[in-house]
C-alpha cells in the first residue's frame, strides 16, 4: 500500500511547485536586476528578430515570387509569339486534314519553345467543321483547374495576356502553381485559347528554406545576445550585489566589512567611495559608542557616590521632620518641604542606576510564578490613599490572569505602579478601570482613565526620558520621568511589550502584555489596546452583553469568571 500513497503525494507536489512558479519568478524579478535586465534584453531583442524576420521572409517571398512570375509570363509569351509566328508563315489550308496537320505543328512548337509540359488549346467561337479539335497535356487534362474567369478574360480580348495563381496535382498532393493564358490565330478558322501551366514548387521550396534559415539564425542570434547580456550584466551587477551585501552588513553592525576594489573604472570610484564612507561611519560610531559609555559610567558612578551623602541627608531631613511639630510654621513648612525633595531625590537616583543597569546590559530576571491578577490587586489596595486623594475610583475587571506565570514580580509591580499612578495624576479624579485577562500564550493588564488624554504625536513619545505631553505642568505625585522608559525596558527584558492607545479629551489606555513562558515573545494581546467607548470599559471583559455607565460599577464588586486559558479564580 506505501506505493499507492506515495504516487498522488508527489503528484500533488509537483502541482504546487508548478502552481508556485509565477510568484517565484515575481520574486525574482523584483529582487535581481540581473534577471530583469536579461528578460528585458531578450524580450526587445526577440521582438526586434521577429519583425526583422518577418519583414526579410515577406521581401524575399514578394521578389521570389514576382521574379518567376515574371519569367513565367515571358516564357509564355515567347511561345506563343512563336505559335503565331508558325501559323502566319503557313500557307492557306482548305481541308480538314492540312488543319489537323498544322494543329500538331503547333503542339510540337509548344513542346520545344515552352518550359511548361503542360497546355490546353481551346477554339473560341461557334463550331466548325474543319477546325481541328480542342486539346491538353499535363495537368491541364482536368478543365475544372482553369477557372471560368479566367477563361472570360482571355476571351475578351486576343491581344491580351492574362494569368492566375492555382493549386496544381502533384506527385504529394496539391502544390503551388501559376496559369498563363493567351489567345492565338489559326488561319481560316479563327482563334484559339492557349493555357500554360507552371508548377511553383522549387520557388515554393526555396522561400521556405530562407524562412527557415532565417528563424534559425533569429534563435541563434538571440541566444547570442541573452549570453552577451549576461555576461556582460554579471561584470556589472556582482560588483554592485557584492555592495549591496556589503552595505547589509555594515547596517547589521558589522563595521570592519569592506568592498575589495579593482581597476580604475566608475565602479572603482564606487567602491572607493563607500569603504570611505564605511571608515567614516565605524569612526563616528567607534567615538559615540566611547562616548555613551562614558555617559553611563558617569551617570552610575555619580549616582552611587551621591548615595551615601543623600543617606546621611535623609537621616537628617527625617530627624528635623519629625521635630517639625516644635518649630514654627515657617520652618515646619521647610522641613517638610525638604522632607519630600530629598524622598524624590533618592528616587531619582534609585531610576538613574537602574537606566543605566539597562544601558550596560547588566539586568537580570528574577523569575517566580506570580498571578498577575493578585498583583494589580496589590498594587491598586497599596495606592488606595494616593487615589483618594485625588478622587479617583480604582476599579478591578479581571476576567482571566489569576493562574501563575514566571515573571519578575518587582519589576511587573513597578509598571502597574507606574501605569496607575500615571491615570491617577492626568485622570482629573474620574473613575480608572484596570483590566487584567490572559490567553492560552499571553497574560495583559491594562490601566484605562478618562481623563485628558494625549495627541498622537506625544503618543509616540511617551517611553521616551524625562519628557512630558505638557512641559508646563508639575509632577503632583513626585514622577522622575523615567517610569515609562524603565517599565518599557522591564517589558522588553520579560519578553513583553508595552502598548498605548490615547486621545485628547477620552483619557489613555495603557496595555503590559507578557508571555505565559519564558523565552517567548508575544504576538497579539488578551487585551485589546484601542478603547471602544468614552464611558464604559469593554463589555466582554465584564461579562455583559449593554454598554454601562462607570458610575454603576463604582461602589460593585465584580465577580471574575474561568480565565479563558483553563484557568480558575
Amino acid at each position: 500500500m506505501p506505493p499507492a500513497r506515495t504516487a498522488p503525494a508527489t503528484g500533488r507536489i509537483a502541482i504546487v511547485d508548478w502552481r508556485s512558479w509565477p510568484d517565484r519568478v515575481a520574486v525574482l524579478w523584483r529582487r535581481s536586476l540581473r534577471f530583469r535586465t536579461v528578460v528585458l534584453t531578450l524580450a526587445l531583442s526577440a521582438l526586434a528578430i521577429i519583425v526583422a524576420c518577418v519583414w526579410m521572409a515577406l521581401a524575399i517571398q514578394s521578389d521570389l515570387l514576382e521574379s518567376r512570375q515574371q519569367q513565367v509570363l515571358e516564357d509564355a509569351r515567347r511561345a506563343t509569339s512563336e505559335v503565331q509566328r508558325t501559323l502566319d508563315s503557313a500557307e492557306p489550308q482548305g481541308n480538314q486534314a492540312q488543319l489537323s496537320s498544322l494543329m500538331g505543328s503547333v503542339q510540337s512548337d509548344l513542346t520545344q519553345q515552352s518550359e511548361s509540359d503542360s497546355f490546353a488549346v481551346f477554339r473560341v467561337g461557334p463550331p466548325s467543321s474543319i477546325a481541328p479539335q480542342d486539346f491538353t497535356s499535363g495537368v491541364l487534362i482536368d478543365e475544372d483547374i482553369i477557372s471560368s474567369a479566367l477563361r472570360d478574360r482571355v476571351q475578351s480580348d486576343p491581344e491580351l495576356q492574362w494569368w492566375q495563381y492555382a493549386g496544381l496535382p502533384g506527385a504529394n498532393g496539391e502544390v503551388p502553381g501559376i496559369i498563363v493564358g493567351q489567345q492565338f490565330e489559326m488561319p481560316d478558322v479563327g482563334y484559339y485559347e492557349l493555357y500554360f501551366a507552371y508548377d511553383l514548387a522549387a520557388a515554393s521550396e526555396t522561400l521556405l528554406f530562407v524562412q527557415a534559415t532565417l528563424w534559425i539564425v533569429g534563435v541563434f542570434l538571440l541566444v547570442m545576445i541573452g549570453g552577451i547580456a549576461w555576461f556582460v550584466l554579471r561584470s556589472v551587477t556582482t560588483p554592485i550585489a557584492e555592495a549591496a551585501d556589503t552595505s547589509q552588513k555594515l547596517a547589521a553592525g558589522e563595521l570592519n566589512v569592506r568592498l575589495d576594489i579593482h581597476g580604475e573604472d566608475e565602479l572603482a570610484v564606487l567602491g572607493r567611495s563607500f569603504n570611505a564612507m564605511a571608515d567614516s561611519i565605524e569612526s563616528q560610531i567607534k567615538e559615540l559608542a566611547e562616548l555613551s559609555l562614558v555617559q553611563q559610567r558617569f551617570v552610575s558612578d555619580v549616582s552611587h557616590e551621591l548615595r551615601t551623602p543623600l543617606t546621611t541627608i535623609r537621616l537628617a531631613a527625617d530627624m528635623i521632620n519629625d521635630q517639625r511639630e516644635g518649630f514654627d510654621p515657617v520652618t515646619a513648612r521647610a522641613a517638610e518641604l525638604l522632607n519630600a525633595q530629598v524622598q524624590r531625590f533618592e528616587t531619582l537616583l534609585t531610576d538613574l542606576l537602574e537606566i543605566s543597569r539597562y544601558d550596560a546590559g547588566s539586568v537580570q530576571l528574577e523569575l517566580e510564578p506570580t498571578s498577575l491578577a493578585h498583583l494589580a490587586e496589590d498594587v491598586i489596595a497599596s495606592m488606595q490613599q494616593l487615589s483618594d486623594q485625588h478622587g479617583s475610583d480604582v476599579r478591578l475587571v479581571a476576567p482571566g490572569g489569576y493562574s501563575p506565570v514566571d515573571m519578575d514580580p518587582r519589576r511587573v509591580r513597578r509598571i502597574v505602579r507606574n501605569f496607575l499612578g500615571n491615570a491617577i495624576e492626568h485622570g482629573e479624579g474620574r473613575p480608572i478601570v484596570v483590566t487584567v485577562d490572559s490567553d492560552q500564550h499571553a497574560v495583559a493588564l491594562g490601566v484605562r482613565d478618562f481623563g485628558l488624554g494625549m495627541r498622537p504625536e506625544d503618543v509616540e513619545r511617551v517611553f521616551d526620558r524625562f519628557w512630558r505631553a505638557d512641559p508646563s505642568r508639575t509632577r503632583t505625585i513626585g514622577g522622575t520621568g523615567l517610569g515609562l522608559s524603565i517599565a518599557l525596558g522591564d517589558a522588553r527584558l520579560h519578553g513583553g511589550e508595552l502598548a498605548v492607545w490615547s486621545e485628547p479629551g477620552r483619557g489613555s489606555h495603557f496595555v503590559l502584555t507578557l508571555p505565559r513562558r519564558p523565552g517567548t515573545t508575544v504576538s497579539t494581546s488578551p487585551i485589546p489596546v484601542e478603547a471602544g467607548d468614552d464611558q464604559s470599559p469593554p463589555m466582554d471583559a465584564l461579562g455583559l452583553t449593554q454598554p454601562i455607565d462607570l458610575s454603576a460599577i463604582v461602589g460593585t464588586d465584580v465577580v471574575p469568571r474561568a480565565d479563558r486559558a483553563g484557568e480558575t479564580s
